[in-house]
């Protein structure tokens, strides 16, 4: 009797639960990595306030015009009226001022503001210029070396070596006044123009073997991936494989060596035109300007330091948004 009547209790709690309505579990929303990566990179304090830097250079640099004429200062207008016999700036034109927040230059009496922000639209033009060129090329001939292996990449390989092997410096000086002179005589360009134009081509040509490499060993290892061969299985061409199961997974490092090549090159324009190989005044680069100031740094060591901490401020930016990026796309970083 007590057995049955135990086991119709156990029968009736059972028949209980089971009627009872279940509680709804917690649905788990699923993540693209698109947003994982910027959910990692929105943690990385020191990544986002790089990033907002480096948009910031950029938008006033791009916005050059408009904000020289926001502060009412003009990169052209001499004020050699402040100037002393030296060059060098007396009174008003000396320090900062709500004219010339930056000061003015020794020897010219231009404004430095107005000078630095129409010379940096130049650099980076140059840097972005020759960023999307030699990664470009980069990409594609790692692409089709790394595909498809055997003679191709035997030939590729040996062609990347043949450059790496070369001392891209020392080329770019010796090469740089015969170049732009077969430029300017084959009338592609003038002047300044086809200087830019020669550090464009030439800091393209001897940068992308580096980034070809990188890409070549990434796509050796995602051509022996599962997905890529079930697209060979079901007949994909080689153009579909390429384009459909490579490409997208190449965007992580592309977008990485994009963020730190950007300030690679705007370091390099400065150095080929600091050393009189690149624009030319009455243009003006940063390097331009750094090279102006090392004449004056012991009489005006403001005009220096100015100079020097824009192209380190922005250099520095960019490489901390590239780390950043990198740390934010790794696969293996925490979620």
């Amino acid at each position: 009797h007590k057995y049955r009547v135990a086991r119709m209790s156990l029968n009736s709690d059972v028949n209980s639960e089971v009627g009872s309505p279940v509680s709804a579990s917690p649905v788990i929303a699923g993540r693209s990595p698109r947003q994982i990566a910027w959910s990692r990179f929105k943690r990385n304090k020191v990544g986002m306030i790089a990033a907002g830097i480096s948009i910031f250079l950029l938008s006033m640099s791009l916005f050059a015009p408009i904000v020289c004429r926001v502060l009412g200062i003009n990169p052209n207008d001499l004020n050699l009226e402040g100037l002393n016999s030296s060059g060098i700036p007396t009174g008003d034109l000396a320090g900062f001022s709500m004219e010339h927040p930056l000061g003015v230059i020794p020897g010219t009496g231009r404004d430095l503001l107005a000078q630095l922000l129409y010379g940096s639209r130049i650099s980076f033009m140059i840097a972005i210029f020759t960023t999307a060129t030699a990664l470009t090329i980069g990409f594609f001939v790692g692409i089709v070396g790394g595909y498809f292996r055997g003679r191709v990449d035997g030939i590729l390989g040996r062609f990347t070596d043949f450059l790496l092997a070369f001392p891209a410096f020392f080329m770019i000086v010796a090469l740089s006044e015969p170049m732009v002179d077969r430029i300017e005589k084959f009338g592609i360009a003038e002047g300044n123009g086809a200087r830019v134009l020669f550090l464009i081509l030439f800091l393209s040509f001897f940068g992308w073997p580096g980034f070809s490499r990188l890409i070549r060993s990434q796509v050796l290892s995602l051509r022996e991936r599962e997905f890529v061969t079930a697209a060979q299985a079901m007949g994909a061409t080689r153009r579909r494989i390429i384009l459909k199961e490579l490409v997208p997974n190449l965007w992580a490092p592309v977008i990485v060596v994009v963020s730190l090549s950007l300030p690679g090159y705007l370091a390099s324009e400065a150095v080929f035109s600091f050393l009189g190989l690149g624009v030319q005044p009455p243009a003006s680069t940063w390097g331009i300007l750094l090279s102006n100031a090392t004449r004056f740094v012991t009489v005006m060591p403001s005009f220096f330091l100015i100079t020097a901490a824009s192209l380190v401020i922005v250099v520095l930016a960019f490489n901390l948004v590239g780390d950043a990026l990198r740390d934010a796309l790794d696969p293996r970083a925490d979620k």
